[in-house]
C-alpha cells in the first residue's frame, strides 16, 4: 500500500518533493494537474471551491494518473477527516492545529484502531491504492497515509516541539500567511521578514530533531526552489486559480499590444515591478511610452521583496523603469521627479545611463 503512495514513497527517497495546489472543482482541472508531473495535488476543502463531491472526484482523478491526492480538511473535525479518507486521499492536511491536544484528537480520527478510533467501511478508498484489498487496506492504511498538520498561529509555533512529537503526525506544514499574520508578520504588507524566516525555520528544526518531514506552502516555482534549498521535504509549487488568471492575463495583455500596456488597463494604479538586483517594487503606474516600452512608476510603496544586503522598505520614492519582452525585465532607475507632461526625451535620456541589463 506504501508504495501505491507517491507522496509516502517520495518523502522516504532522498531530495524534496513537489505539488499542486487544487482550489477549483473539476476531475478535469485535477488531470491536467497530475499531468504537470508532480508527485502530489493538495485537493483544498478549506478555502477552495470544493465540496464534499467534487473531493471525491478529485480524489479519484488523481490518484488514477498517479499523482497522490492530499485533502486539505476545512478544520480538525472527525467527520471532515473521515470524508477525505474514506474517498481515498493518500494524506491529510488539517488547518489551525495548535496543541499536542488537537494533534492527538486529529490521529485518533485519522487512524482504525488500536491507534485511533476510525470507522471501517468506505468501498471507495481502496481502489486509490492499485485496487488492494479491503483486508489489505485495513492492515496497512495507519502506516500508508500521511497526517500533515499545519503549523500556522503563534500557539502552534511556542508548542511545535510537543506536537511534532506526537506519534501519528507525519509531517508539520508552515502555512506563512497565517502564521505571519498570527506572529505580527503580515506578508503581504512586510514580506516574509527576518522574524517571519525565523519562525518558519524554528518549525523545520522541530520536525527533524522529531524525526519527521517538513513541508510549507509557496506561490510560485522560484520560492519553492528556496524552500527546498532550506531542506524542506514537501513544497507546494502553483495552484490552479493563479495559474489560469495569470495564463489568461498575459495573453491577453501581449494580443493588446504589450504587457505594460495591459497593466495599465488593468491595474490603473498599482503595479509590481522586478528589478535587475532582485528587488520587487509596489508602485503607481503613471504613465507608458509605447515607442520605447519606458514605464514611469511614481510613489513605489514598497519594496516587497528586498535584495540580499538591504532591508524591506516601506518608502521608496519614484523612478523610471525599462520594460523589455513578455516576463517583464525591468532596470534603469532615476531619481528625479517629473512634475506635470512627461517629456519622453527627458526621460529616455536620464534613463540610459541606468540600464544594466535587457
Amino acid at each position: 500500500m506504501q508504495a501505491a503512495n507517491r507522496l509516502h514513497k517520495a518523502l522516504r527517497a532522498s531530495g524534496p518533493t513537489f505539488g499542486g495546489w487544487q482550489m477549483l472543482p473539476g476531475s478535469n482541472v485535477s488531470r491536467l494537474m497530475a499531468r504537470a508531473g508532480y508527485d502530489w495535488v493538495c485537493v483544498d476543502t478549506e478555502h477552495g471551491n470544493i465540496d464534499d463531491g467534487a473531493m471525491h472526484e478529485a480524489v479519484a482523478a488523481l490518484a488514477a494518473c498517479g499523482t497522490s491526492p492530499i485533502v486539505r480538511v476545512a478544520d480538525n473535525q472527525g467527520w471532515m477527516v473521515k470524508r477525505a479518507l474514506d474517498a481515498g486521499a493518500h494524506g491529510i492536511v488539517v488547518p489551525l492545529l495548535n496543541t499536542v491536544a488537537d494533534a492527538e484528537r486529529l490521529v485518533a480520527t485519522a487512524k482504525f484502531p488500536p491507534l485511533g478510533i476510525r470507522g471501517f467501511g468506505s468501498p471507495f478508498s481502496t481502489e486509490k491504492f492499485n485496487n488492494i484489498t479491503a483486508k489489505e487496506y485495513l492492515a496497512h492504511a495507519n502506516d500508508s497515509i500521511l497526517t500533515i498538520v499545519q503549523i500556522e498561529t503563534r500557539q502552534a509555533l511556542d508548542n511545535v516541539d510537543a506536537i511534532a512529537r506526537v506519534q501519528g503526525v507525519d509531517v508539520l506544514l508552515v502555512g506563512p500567511f497565517d502564521l505571519g499574520n498570527s506572529i505580527g508578520e503580515n506578508i503581504l504588507e512586510k514580506g516574509v521578514t527576518d522574524v517571519l524566516k525565523a519562525a518558519i525555520a524554528k518549525i523545520l528544526k522541530a520536525a527533524r530533531d522529531a524525526g519527521k518531514k517538513a513541508a510549507i506552502y509557496s506561490v510560485s516555482g522560484e520560492q519553492a526552489r528556496q524552500y527546498a534549498d532550506m531542506g524542506f521535504d514537501m513544497i507546494s509549487v502553483y495552484g490552479d486559480h493563479a495559474a489560469i488568471l495569470e495564463a489568461n492575463t498575459k495573453a491577453l495583455a501581449i494580443a493588446k499590444g504589450g504587457i505594460m500596456h495591459s497593466a495599465l488597463n488593468l491595474a490603473k494604479e498599482t503595479i509590481l515591478l522586478l528589478t535587475t538586483d532582485g528587488r520587487t517594487l509596489l508602485g503607481t503606474l503613471l504613465a507608458i511610452d509605447q515607442t520605447t516600452n519606458l514605464v514611469l512608476a511614481n510613489t513605489v510603496e514598497r519594496i516587497i521583496r528586498p535584495a540580499d544586503d538591504e532591508e524591506a522598505s516601506s518608502s521608496v520614492s519614484h523612478g523610471l523603469y525599462l520594460v523589455r519582452g513578455e516576463n517583464v525585465a525591468i532596470c534603469g532607475e532615476v531619481d528625479e521627479e517629473l512634475d506635470g507632461k512627461i517629456d519622453w526625451e527627458k526621460v529616455r535620456g536620464s534613463v540610459i545611463g541606468g540600464v544594466k541589463h535587457v
